[in-house]
């Protein structure tokens, strides 16, 4: 038959027409019985012949052709034949003639091209007509059930069909596969599986195959149901087995008295009276069956065990039945039960399902009981859930009264000690499989006797095991598993109380270690078995330990740490509720550093938390304890001063997080981004839930459904898709939009969905229909952002063009439009540029309308159109998107800056600054009860935010310029922050001492005397303000509120205007100002004596002052702005500058004394001077460092082996070696002498753009050299002597831009890129 499609394409086939010749006869009847032909059935032919007239006159022959052809029923030559008919009605003729030459596969194929191309009414009058064919066959294939194949199967005692069946075609053909080997030679094929997988059924199944039975088997198939027998069973089996085969035949006239004459008897018969047939012993469980029944014959087993055969010789194939029904599968049984569609099935119908575990039989009974009881879904749920199988009782042919039966029957057969064995599985968790060494660890046995155990469990399908490599993984049936929990429920706390105590027999005071083939188990369920053993303490002690934690969560992740403190809350809280809130709270937010590689100290991060902590309680013993050895860890003096919103951090993704949103149960979040994949995780640990690789480009928005059934996506490749939000299963496409998606939202009552594109339409789309419901269009640029109206009356988006328009959502007409760009433009003096609208929103009562452009929040009156307010945020940055709380004033901006801005919209003022992102923040979103907050950002991570935190100082931080001195204890630090005031703060305590009122231009550097009596600051205006003591208390004048200080002192401030001011704290008094420079001062510094300042700007000058005359030197010569200065020896400064060179200067006479063309163009980036003054370094944007000789004309060492712009250099303390740091995060270690590589300090990271999490910006060395400090995007201290790292402070923001350090080396002070200040203090 293998030839058929040949013959049907124009081959040499034979074909019956008008009647067969006599000479043909007995060939045609062979080929029938082999299946070669399947003829039109007589009746079909008449139907076809009866209705030939309405079907000539109404089809069209070139669609339904089409469709012939794809299924190869019809030739290109025949459709060729019909197409050269000069009519409609005899090209239709011809292709009926054409059909009627054909086969039975030709009319079913005839029939469906009919119905597909709408002629539904002449397809109705051939449906009585149509063949029967199995539904699991195809067209060209001979496989399938025959009337020939029925005869030998009934003859044979093959069961029928069930009433309900659905077909499983993998497995079936798997069965046919094996039966096809015992073709030619004797053999066993065993079909084994657990208690109610359907192996009886599918072997009947695989029989129902014309090829099998003709090829394989003419002699016949006769099966035999076995079951649970002793010998006298057996032998009456045997009886009736053989004497059906005698029957008609007198060669023995009586039944064989024994099993031995029973078995030769059937030896006899099989080879002599049935050659080539195959015997099926259906529930075959034990091995002495398979002697009685061994003639050296064809036979199929169905058993639950697979090792059955072992007993018998000859070739074996065993078949495994594991993988269960489908949930499609299942819910088809259900509804051919209860004589319902599919989709008119009860939600419980869904849950059954699931809860039978993909079992046929438990579907079956369940089905079987519904059909008797068709109101009693819930009821049956019910019992499914509690395991209460014994209430599901028999409703078919299945040999046990109940579920609980069929399974207890099985571990029956198991000797005693075995039985032991199998019940200490209760323990183990569903879909969890289990490696060989735990079990090794549960019941102290070697693994060879562990494995030989098991194997009898697998073997009689108790049991199954995969393969991982060289080891087994083992585990239970969720059936099997409910089964044995509900059988042994009351001794399960000492099951659970022997696993831990084997456990702790085993690993005593240590952890496994990864490379432990258990420690997966162990760290994923010992907290689990601990809390059922109720072993309270021991469950206290495990998850309060630093130890633990670090192991785990380097393992792990932190998310499933955070779920166990939540899951086991009620236990720990017993013991001391704070406890298990500071280390959930510490796991929360530190916990997405601990998987990052290099592990980092966990030891560290936890001396970061709060004092009052636990976390901190135990850090700090252990660091105080490893410090004795030598060990690097820091106290961080200020934390106590840190306001932090932060609640979870959580790193979904491997790229950006474009879009993130809650469930509106808030128990969920869905993420999406740049990694094109959809992440559902749990609000309150991070724990995953769900990851879908959703779309072929990035994914730029994703949105739960109201009843959070569904989650919508978006991407660039112009694709919206809606997901089961449970499953992660595809439920709609739609291929509509033309260019990239860039927002979807759905509607807050009904599940109707909103998407807008690059293409400028928005569209809407019903989910229970496969098209768009409605486009709208009217945009003329890209719609980035579309939002329902609370009412869901009305749609808002906004656009490229600037505008935002509201449509009606029942008509989706324009109703109203916003011309943004008109206000944008009249607030703006520059050039009218194009206006890009971000976002939009509505208030919570629907009346107002808001949206951004640039930096400004637009805010207008739904009704009468009018602007309300305009709400301005940081002019450095741009808005990226905006959410509305429904229950407070309050508004959310997501910021390019990196941070999240908290707005009261009644007061109309900023009240919060959510800093922790590391880069662009592109997403933020309220809870709908407005408690939480949730942003998303390119640094690949989703923050959650307590909104109950905010206050009023949430919305001042610092700026990364500063200055600080150490003196003795003391610690006194200089610094800016963002709304351009000054801050002076106490070290030890974090305390503000003084504060100014607001500056009028940003200020841009700052510096202390270091005798505590002078301060500097500078203005972008040129301008330079100096001052002397004076009054203390003149606060009220000049701005400055006294806190707590017991000095007078004066600073200096350089400001981005150009002005440097010299004020007195903590009057606050400006004593000078001192304008000269015509742009930005970068730099500013007093002299040691105090008498003069020296500051350097954008104008490429230098200024030495004398600030109390006003006097002034201008040091010219750079012709690019100046990088930066050092003092060396008086009266000399070193300067450099983006124009590639280095200059020596006496700032007192202003005289030029040395000029370096170092970098010849490329900018100088850093320069240093030796301790002893007799060497300079420079690191450049070349790549490259020199050192310079500056008492000889000695040409430079030049130090190449960077592979990125060298940003930093420093000499160690004994002028040996020289350090540089390139912004790639690498750090070189050179001999100074002759310019030799020592050291290269880094370490492999999974950022491989940065091994330093950023530019290496400053460095710093201990006083005798054998330490470094370095900054990047955190602070790493290093080993001089080997070159490795010694500790790592992971700072909460990143790009630190220097560090100030105190001459003894204990006390360090910067600001990271968020404004948070940093006093670290050595631990001794």
């Amino acid at each position: 038959h293998g030839d058929t499609r040949k013959q049907r394409r124009g081959g040499s086939g034979i074909r019956l027409k008008g009647g067969v010749a006599p000479h043909f006869r007995g060939d045609i009847l062979r080929l029938l019985q082999l299946g070669t032909i399947v003829i039109m059935e007589e009746r079909t032919r008449s139907c076809l012949l009866q209705n030939r007239s309405a079907l000539e006159q109404d089809i069209k022959t070139s669609y339904i052709m089409d469709h012939l052809i794809s299924e190869e029923v019809l030739s290109l030559e025949d459709e060729q034949k019909v197409k050269n008919q000069a009519t409609q009605k005899e090209r239709a003729a011809l292709l009926l003639n054409i059909i009627l030459e054909k086969d039975n596969y030709a009319v079913i194929s005839f029939y469906n091209a009919l119905l597909n191309e709408g002629y539904k009414e002449l397809a109705a009058l051939l449906q009585d007509g149509l063949p029967i064919i199995s539904t699991s066959t195809k067209k060209n294939s001979i496989d399938g059930s025959t009337a020939y194949v029925q005869t030998i199967l009934c003859e044979g005692g093959v069961p029928q069909r069930p009433v309900v069946f659905v077909d499983r075609p993998e497995i079936v053909q798997s069965i046919r596969n094996a039966l096809y080997k015992l073709g030619n030679d004797p053999g066993w094929i065993t079909i084994y599986g657990m208690a109610g997988c359907g192996k009886s059924v599918l072997a009947a199944e695989a029989l129902r195959n014309h090829r099998v039975i003709t090829e394989c088997f003419p002699g016949g198939v006769h099966w035999v149901a076995v079951g649970k027998q002793d010998r006298s069973g057996v032998l009456v089996k045997l009886q009736n087995l053989c004497s059906r085969l005698n029957q008609g035949s007198h060669t023995y006239p009586s039944s064989p008295l024994n099993t031995e004459e029973a078995r030769d008897r059937l030896r006899f018969l099989m080879a002599r009276k049935y050659p080539r047939s195959l015997l099926v012993l259906d529930d075959v469980w034990d091995s002495w069956v398979l002697k009685c029944f061994d003639v050296q014959c064809r036979v199929l087993i169905t058993s639950r065990d697979k090792s059955i055969t072992e007993v018998v010789t000859g070739n074996s194939f065993p078949v495994s039945v594991q993988s269960g029904l489908s949930k499609d599968k299942g819910l088809e049984i259900l509804s051919l039960f209860v004589y319902s569609k599919v989709t008119s099935l009860p939600e419980e119908a869904h849950s059954i399902v699931q809860e039978c575990k993909g079992s046929p039989l438990v579907v079956s009974l369940i089905g079987a009981l519904l059909r008797e009881f068709p109101k009693r879904w819930a009821y049956y749920l019910k019992q499914l859930r509690s395991k209460q199988f014994k209430r599901i009782r028999k409703s078919s042919s299945y040999d046990y009264e109940a579920l609980d039966e069929a399974m207890a029957a099985s571990i029956e057969m198991l000797k005693e000690d075995y039985k032991e064995y199998y019940k200490d599985l209760s323990v183990l968790e569903k879909d969890v499989k289990v490696s060989t060494k735990v079990l090794c660890i549960l019941w102290e046995l070697d693994t060879e006797e562990v494995e030989d155990i098991l194997q009898v469990f697998v073997n009689k399908s108790l049991l199954f095991c995969d393969r991982n490599g060289k080891s087994f993984q083992y585990y239970l049936h969720d059936l099997q598993l409910d089964f044995l929990t509900e059988q042994n429920r009351n001794r399960l706390p000492d099951l659970h109380a022997k696993m831990v105590c084997q456990y702790q027999k085993k690993y005593k005071r240590r952890f496994p270690s990864p490379s432990d083939e258990d420690c997966m188990y162990w760290y994923s369920f010992l907290a689990n078995h601990m809390a059922k053993a109720n072993m309270d303490k021991e469950l206290y002690s495990l998850l309060f330990s630093m130890d633990w934690i670090k192991a785990k969560t380097e393992l792990m992740g932190p998310a499933q740490l955070i779920n166990d403190f939540v899951e086991y809350r009620h236990i720990l809280d017993e013991e001391n509720s704070t406890v298990r809130e500071d280390f959930q709270e510490f796991l929360s937010l530190k916990g997405h550093l601990l998987v990052q590689k290099p592990f980092p100290d966990i030891v560290q991060l936890g001396l970061c938390q709060p004092d009052s902590s636990e976390v901190y309680r135990q850090a700090n013993l252990q660091a105080e304890e490893r410090a004795k050895n030598g060990a690097v860890y820091l106290e961080w003096m200020n934390k106590k001063t840190l306001q932090n919103l932060s609640r979870l951090v959580v790193r979904p993704h491997s790229d950006a997080v474009f879009h993130a949103c809650f469930s509106y149960n808030g128990l969920k979040i869905a993420s999406c981004g740049a990694d094109k994949t959809l992440q559902v995780f749990k609000s309150e640990t991070g724990e995953k839930l769900l990851e879908v690789v959703a779309h072929d480009d990035e994914v730029l928005c994703c949105a739960f459904s109201p009843d959070d059934k569904f989650i919508a996506t978006c991407s660039s490749d112009a694709k919206v898709k809606v997901w089961n939000a449970l499953t992660g299963q595809l439920f709609q496409e739609y291929n509509e939009h033309s260019e990239q998606v860039n927002y979807c939202r759905f509607s807050h009552s009904q599940i109707l969905l909103a998407t807008c594109s690059n293409d400028t339409f928005l569209k809407t789309w019903d989910l229970k229909k496969s098209g768009c419901r409605n486009t709208l269009f009217g945009h003329r640029g890209y719609v980035n952002h579309c939002s329902f109206s609370p009412d869901d009356q009305y749609l808002a988006s906004c656009s490229n063009d600037g505008t935002v328009k509201l449509w009606k959502t029942s008509s989706a007409n324009e109703w109203k439009c916003f011309d943004v760009k008109e206000q944008v433009w009249k607030s703006d003096d520059d050039d009218q540029e194009e206006v890009l609208l971000k976002c939009c929103m509505w208030s919570s009562d629907g009346t107002q309308i808001m949206t951004a452009a640039k930096n400004i929040i637009f805010v207008f009156n739904v009704m009468t159109g009018d602007l309300i307010t305009e709400l301005t945020t940081s002019s450095y940055s741009s808005i990226q998107s905006c959410d509305v709380s429904l229950t407070s004033p309050l508004l959310a901006v997501a910021m390019s800056h990196n941070s999240v801005e908290l707005w009261n919209l009644e007061l109309r003022k900023r009240v919060a600054d959510c800093s922790g992102h590391l880069s662009w923040v592109h997403c933020v979103q309220f809870s709908l009860d407005g408690s939480m907050l949730l942003s998303s950002s390119d640094d690949q991570t989703v923050r959650l935010w307590d909104t109950n935190k905010v206050h009023s100082s949430s919305a001042v931080s610092l700026v990364r310029d500063m200055d600080a001195i150490f003196q003795e204890d003391e610690v006194i630090v200089l610094v800016s922050d963002n709304k351009k005031c000054l801050q002076l703060i106490n070290g030890k305590t974090g305390d503000v001492m003084c504060q100014s009122e607001v500056q009028n231009s940003r200020i841009r550097c700052c510096c202390l005397n270091q005798h505590i009596n002078l301060a500097a600051f500078g203005c972008g205006d040129g301008i330079l303000k100096v001052g002397m003591k004076s009054a203390r208390f003149v606060l009220q004048n000049i701005g400055w509120k006294r806190q707590q200080f017991q000095h007078s002192l004066l600073i200096a401030v350089g400001l981005e205007n150009g002005t440097v001011k010299v004020l007195e704290l903590p009057s606050g008094k400006i004593l000078k100002t001192l304008i000269g420079h015509t742009e930005c001062v970068q730099r500013c510094r007093f002299t040691p004596d105090g008498k003069m300042l020296i500051s350097s700007s954008d104008d490429s000058t230098i200024r030495v002052w004398n600030w109390c005359t006003e006097e002034c030197k201008v040091l010219e010569g750079h012709t690019e702005q100046v990088k930066n200065f050092k003092l060396l020896r008086e009266p000399q400064i070193l300067s450099w500058s983006f124009d590639g060179t280095v200059k020596v200067w006496n700032y007192i006479s202003g005289e030029l004394l040395k000029n370096y063309d170092c970098h010849k163009g490329s900018a100088v980036l850093s320069c240093d001077a030796s301790p002893s003054g007799s060497k300079i370094a420079s690191a450049s944007a070349d790549k490259s460092a020199k050192i310079w000789c500056l008492n000889s004309t000695m040409p430079p060492l030049v130090l190449t082996g960077h592979n990125a712009c060298v940003r930093s250099c420093k000499f160690t303390w004994d002028n040996e070696y020289l350090a540089t740091g390139d912004d790639n995060g690498e750090i070189r270690i050179w001999r100074v002498q002759d310019g030799s590589l020592l050291h290269i300090c880094s370490e492999e990271s999974e950022n491989k753009d940065s091994k330093h999490g950023g530019w290496v910006t400053d460095l710093h060395f201990s006083p005798n050299s054998k330490k470094l400090v370095s900054t990047g995007g955190y602070i790493k201290w290093w080993d001089m002597t080997t070159g490795e790292s010694l500790q790592t402070f992971y700072t909460n923001g990143t790009n630190l831009k220097s560090i100030h350090v105190s001459s003894d080396f204990k006390t360090y002070v910067t600001i990271d890129n968020i404004g948070i200040l940093y006093i670290l203090k050595m631990i001794n």
